[in-house]
């Protein structure tokens, strides 16, 4: 788990409406809340001849036409045993798909160990691709941040900085460009599956907007559905800050900035404000040189290569301090 990540889960309840399976056992409502934590599951394979060093008693468990057929090899007693054994092990349920009736010695060891059965009549692979990405919308790790977030020509870009600065008239200057709104002040942030993070707008107050001086705006109304979106993955982060003389700012673009969210690194940018400055064309440009870069051009490589020099200074690369610690406060 990293360091301050709440533990989120989704309950068995919520899993079978959602699916919309049909419980074997118990035959009462004591399932509904039992509280699943892995998004990960367990389909039954070595598991059932006595080979469990990988089961994970937090996954639900997987049964599907394969298990069946291996099932039906064994004798009775020899299929007690090997179901008995998975199942002392414990997990939140047992799923079983194409509706397949399960063998007498399924539910006895059920009851047995207080396992709830739910059958679903999808074909086990849709059923799996459906599960799953249940399990990552409710389970994945998530915080939520002081952040604006946009869509800027396909670029999930989340905008920060101190209360005051500007973020909010930079978000409107960039609807009216014709880019997409995610949400404004806060977005909640998740990972999704094991390299990529997704922004949400807080679902109280998504589509709106606080812009001082005028109150609070609805982004829908004034500016169209298609201007909003309700997730994007996040590429970016842009942070504003105030300018300070006698500091260095990025001119050449040889050195590479990040910053950690629930431990995956992301491109960070620093953005010094001063009037006049046309901050919502510096973010712009600065998503659009983001997105070239993932198809490998370089422009300060390319100046060096014109220039005829090896560079024309070292590169670095740094993990950046963002004006909040994304990585290890809680979201609590």
């Amino acid at each position: 788990m990293i360091d301050g990540e709440r533990r989120y889960h989704i309950k068995l309840g919520v899993l079978a409406d959602q699916l919309g399976m049909e419980v074997l056992w118990p035959n009462n409502d004591s399932y509904k809340n039992i509280k699943v934590y892995s998004r990960h599951i367990n389909r039954l394979g070595l598991d059932l001849i006595g080979s469990l060093v990988e089961f994970d008693k937090n996954r639900i468990v997987l049964m599907g036409e394969s298990e069946r057929i291996f099932l039906n090899t064994l004798s009775a007693t020899e299929r007690a045993k090997s179901i008995a054994t998975v199942f002392s092990y414990g997990a939140p349920a047992i799923f079983i798909t194409r509706s397949i009736e399960p063998h007498p010695e399924v539910l006895s060891a059920a009851a047995k160990y207080s396992i709830p059965v739910l059958v679903s009549s999808y074909p086990t692979f849709l059923f799996i691709k459906n599960l799953t990405s249940l399990l990552e919308e409710y389970i994945e790790p998530r915080i939520t941040r002081p952040a604006g977030f946009m869509s800027i020509h396909g670029e999930g870009v989340l905008i920060t900085g101190e209360s005051g600065i500007g973020k909010s008239e930079v978000e409107l200057e960039l609807l009216n460009r014709g880019h997409k709104f995610v949400s404004d002040d806060i977005t909640e942030i998740r990972r999704f599956a094991s390299d990529s993070l997704l922004g949400f707008p807080p679902g109280n107050v998504s589509k709106f907007v606080e812009v001082r001086g005028i109150g609070i705006i609805n982004v829908q109304q004034l500016f169209g559905i298609n201007a909003i979106k309700n997730s994007e993955k996040i590429d970016m982060v842009v942070n504003f800050e105030m300018w300070q003389d006698g500091k260095e700012y990025e001119r050449l673009g040889n050195s590479e900035n990040f910053v950690r969210i629930l431990g995956i690194t992301v491109p960070y940018v620093s953005i010094p404000v001063r009037p006049g400055k046309n901050l919502a064309a510096v973010t712009e440009v600065a998503a659009m040189n983001n997105r070239l870069k993932k198809f490998g051009l370089d422009p300060y490589g390319e100046l060096a290569d014109k220039l005829g020099v090896d560079g024309l200074t070292s590169r670095s690369s740094k993990e950046a301090v963002c004006i909040w610690d994304i990585s290890h406060r809680s979201s609590r």
